[in-house]
């Protein structure tokens, strides 16, 4: 039976820095960029990937349709809105692979998410994926139709999959944040937080004390991800460190997270363990930090379609 999973989220523009003047366009997204690995690392016949939000009607818009499609991502439930624009967003990467991101994303479609004229169906997915970056696109009324989607969606048997992927800079206060991430908890059967994320909203002092809390709330399947640590993954009896790979050398960490997050889903829904799934997250976060960009080019991990 083929399991079917929606990604909740934007898709942006990306543009990234090759040189002090020169630029290379690419589309990425947090939500987006683990909906590219888990096609690419999924068979159509079991795990059909479909991706939701809302974009323009402009060349750069066709240009998203146009790479979602090429990976095999189905674009249904993709909203055009006449006259307007994707977001955008720069990013520079220094020595040590670490990157500092510009946004223009004020007037994104995405933003209209679940707006009073925007009911998606999303009856009849598996799994629905999403990101705290997903949350804080939305206005307050909005988050609210998104929560109870989910709960909805919960009742019927779906998995929800969150990441608190949280960026201050996008969120009115860290308050907001924090209530808005901690209702999403309440909701999520599969969580797959980092740890600074979860420390810097709710003050946790280790990856095991963020586990225990989000265990303590009722999510029955955890990982937490920390870096070159490795990751804190809940076995089903216990927390269990499992290391990250080495890597010869870090390029780009752009969508690190995102690529662990497709590799540990892709690996769950296959029926491995957490313990295993987490190193085949590491294997796919391994890869993606040594080339440029959020979507790499890699024969090991080529597109699906």
């Amino acid at each position: 039976m083929t399991t079917r999973v929606l990604a909740v989220g934007e898709c942006m523009i990306e543009l990234t820095h090759t040189g002090s003047r020169t630029l290379s366009l690419g589309y990425a997204g947090d939500t987006f960029n683990t909906a590219v690995y888990l096609a690419r690392l999924t068979r159509p016949e079991d795990v059909e990937v479909d991706y939701l939000t809302r974009l323009g009607d402009d060349e750069y818009s066709a240009g998203i349709l146009a790479a979602m499609r090429a990976e095999g991502i189905g674009t249904a439930l993709i909203d055009q809105v006449p006259g307007a624009h994707p977001g955008l967003y720069l990013v520079r990467t220094d020595e040590r692979g670490e990157r500092s991101f510009t946004y223009y994303r004020s007037e994104s479609p995405a933003r209209r998410l679940f707006d009073g004229e925007h009911t998606p169906d999303v009856t009849g997915y598996d799994v629905l994926y999403l990101s705290a970056i997903t949350l804080q696109l939305l206005t307050p009324a909005a988050r609210e139709r998104l929560w109870d989607t989910l709960s909805a969606a919960r009742a019927r048997g779906t998995h929800v999959v969150f990441d608190s992927n949280y960026r201050p800079a996008g969120w009115p206060s860290e308050d907001v944040a924090r209530d808005a991430v901690r209702r999403t908890w309440e909701l999520t059967t599969i969580a797959a937080p980092t740890f600074s994320d979860e420390h810097a909203l709710f003050g946790d002092t280790s990856p095991e004390a963020a586990l225990a809390r989000l265990r303590d709330v009722g999510v029955p399947d955890v990982v937490v991800k920390d870096g070159g640590n490795g990751c804190v993954v809940w076995d089903g009896t216990a927390a269990r460190l499992v290391p990250a790979l080495p890597v010869e050398s870090t390029m780009d960490t752009t969508a690190a997270g995102d690529a662990f997050n497709a590799g540990y889903l892709a690996a769950r829904l296959s029926g491995q363990d957490p313990v295993e799934a987490a190193g085949a997250g590491h294997a796919v976060a391994a890869k993606v930090i040594a080339h440029p960009g959020a979507i790499i080019t890699d024969p090991s991990l080529p597109p699906r379609a």
